[in-house]
Formats: C-alpha cells, structure tokens, sequence
C-alpha cells in the first residue's frame, strides 16, 4: 500500500469516528432534549422527567464520555496506521 492511499485511509477512519461522535451528540442533545422530550416525559429520572433530564444533565455526561471514547478509538487508529507518538 502507497503511503498516499494510507493516508487517505486514516483520515477516511478518522472522519467516520468524528461523524458518529456528532450524530450520536445531536441525537442524545438536541433529540432527546429537545424533539423527543414531550414523549419522554413519563419517564422519571432523578424527580425530573428523561428529557428534561438530557437537556439538563444527560447530553454533559454523554459528551464526556464521548470525548473519553474518541481519545481511546484515535490512539487505537494512530497505532493501526503507525502514526502514534
């Protein structure tokens, strides 16, 4: 394999991994906060009802674990593609 295509490879990979990190960050902030909280409502977490909930706390926790999930999966491509420190 060319160093090019390689290259290419890498960031195609890395790309994938940042779009899915955005989508599943919209779905859990704006969708579930915002579009789907009227058929959240009847679920209850913490006294407040689930969308209320992801709006408030949910959509943080979930973007932080999503900062600690593309941390971990970028060093495993870095280290796939030979480009780990």
């Amino acid at each position: 394999m060319t160093e090019r295509s390689s290259s290419n490879e890498y960031w195609r990979a890395n790309i994938r991994i940042i779009l899915i990190s955005l989508a599943v960050w919209f779905f859990c902030s704006f969708g579930m906060g915002i579009i789907l909280r009227p058929a959240l409502m009847g679920i209850s977490v913490g006294g407040a009802d689930l969308g209320f909930w992801m709006a408030q706390n949910g959509s943080i926790y979930v973007f932080l674990v999503l900062i600690f999930a593309y941390a971990w999966r970028m060093n495993k491509l870095d280290q796939e593609h030979g480009v780990d420190e």
